[in-house]
């Protein structure tokens, strides 16, 4: 994230985002990199830590949270963590919907309580074209 970024959000790490019954798509990409972290094979990865839905690989949910989610409340793949989850709270979800905003910005502490939807919009807009 850019300098503007880190003045109105800030990661504290208190796993709130990896916790629920939704999960995240992973990319071929996403899973590619993620079985070499593990020292896995593609396949076995798969076989291991996701579920398949439709077209799409999933990340488990095991006891409420992400199958990554650590004893210790940190990410135990966040170095190679997926596409998805590097571009969290900051989510193009939140354009055009203010509700999808305020149910973000609620449960992440990580957010400047001073923080408006626009300028969460112009966060994620600026993001994308950093891509």
């Amino acid at each position: 994230m850019n300098t503007e970024s880190e003045k109105t959000f800030s990661c504290q790490c208190c796993g709130h985002c990896c916790h629920g019954t939704g999960t995240v798509s992973l990319s071929p990409a996403d899973q590619e990199s993620i079985a070499a972290f593990l020292k896995l094979k593609p396949k076995t990865f798969i076989e291991q830590y996701c579920v398949i839905k439709k077209n799409r690989t999933e990340m488990k949910i095991e006891d409420g949270h992400c199958i990554f989610y650590g004893n210790d409340g940190l990410c135990m793949i966040h170095e190679v963590k997926p596409f998805h989850c590097r571009q969290w709270p900051l989510h193009p979800s939140i354009l055009g919907d203010q509700g999808a905003w305020e149910a973000i910005k609620s449960d992440c502490p990580g957010f400047d309580p001073d923080m408006t939807y626009s300028e969460a919009c112009d966060l994620v807009k600026n993001s994308r074209n950093e891509s």
